[in-house]
């Protein structure tokens, strides 16, 4: 079924310009919590809604850092930082990433290798095109300026509401993948990483998901449904919790009944090990009828 593409890509739109608004607040000193927050508002100062929290994921660490409340981290002299956000309007998903190399700077190989491998991928994509060989071609191009593509780690279709769906997209020729299709809507984002090029979940989990509807026989209370109501079923964090039920205390007794009522999914941090350094970019893409659109790229 096709989307609303206006509106798919005015959410396009939205989360490149929050994207480039978090990107310039990636300084040394800059506390991890603040980023995300403030590319959170940009997105709502844009007319949309975040599909889930923003993350800013440090040096060996490649997705899924979320800043608890009140969190303290800061960006320090020579990381490498990948900051991933979406948006959703009326629903309709997308999703970007960047990194920011404070050591060897935006020309950096290994940031090349993430944003060269986006770009082949992208150059390749219509309907038909082998999702395997598009894994092959981010693989390639990453081990061809000396680096690994992160193997357990892939991209994904995105729907309404839904920011996680098939076809994975692959950062390796995975001969299980499938072909796409008109109409689909995919996030493609190749990690290349200087390590093993395979993570782990490592840490506290700080963004949680819905694993179905609430139901009446779940019994909540009435300040934890109207909560799990905001998140329209999409990802939300720790801190989004505290802001809906009004307290660190009240949030954390809220995770306790929907972990055991098995109602949330927990998305700890992905990691490899401390001294790998890790690049992602990432950009949402409509398949049209003869090719294919970057709703998150930004005019020149």
């Amino acid at each position: 079924m096709k989307p609303d593409l206006d509106k798919l890509r005015r959410s396009g739109r939205i989360s490149a310009t929050a994207l480039a608004h978090g990107r310039k607040m990636i300084v040394p000193g800059a506390k991890l919590e603040d980023i995300q927050r403030a590319v959170e508002a940009k997105i709502r100062e844009l007319g949309g809604a975040p599909a889930f929290p923003a993350q800013t994921s440090r040096n060996h660490i490649a997705a899924h850092y979320c800043s608890p409340p009140d969190d303290a981290t800061t960006v320090q002299q020579g990381d490498i930082v990948k900051l991933d956000c979406g948006t959703h309007v009326d629903g309709y998903v997308t999703d970007n990433a960047v990194t920011v190399d404070l050591r060897d700077g935006d020309d950096s190989l290994l940031c090349a290798a993430s944003r060269m491998a986006l770009d082949n991928a992208i150059a390749m994509m219509g309907p038909g095109v082998s999702l395997t060989e598009i894994g092959r071609q981010v693989e390639s191009t990453i081990q061809s300026l000396g680096f690994k593509p992160v193997r357990n780690l892939c991209g994904h279709g995105v729907a309404r509401y839904t920011i996680h769906c098939a076809p994975s997209v692959p950062n390796y020729a995975d001969p299980k993948a499938p072909k796409l299709r008109a109409n689909q809507t995919i996030a493609c984002e190749p990690f290349a990483s200087d390590g093993k090029g395979m993570i782990d979940v490592d840490g506290k989990a700080e963004v949680f998901m819905l694993t179905r509807d609430v139901r009446p026989k779940d019994n909540l209370s009435g300040d934890l449904q109207r909560a799990m109501e905001q998140s329209e079923g999409l990802p939300f964090a720790r801190r989004d919790l505290v802001r809906w039920v009004g307290s660190d205390g009240k949030a954390e007794d809220a995770l306790k009944v929907l972990r055991k009522k098995g109602l949330v999914e927990e998305f700890p941090p992905l990691c490899e090990r401390p001294g790998v350094r890790i690049a992602q970019f990432e950009h949402t893409i409509f398949i049209h009828d003869g090719g294919a659109e970057v709703v998150t790229r930004l005019p020149e």
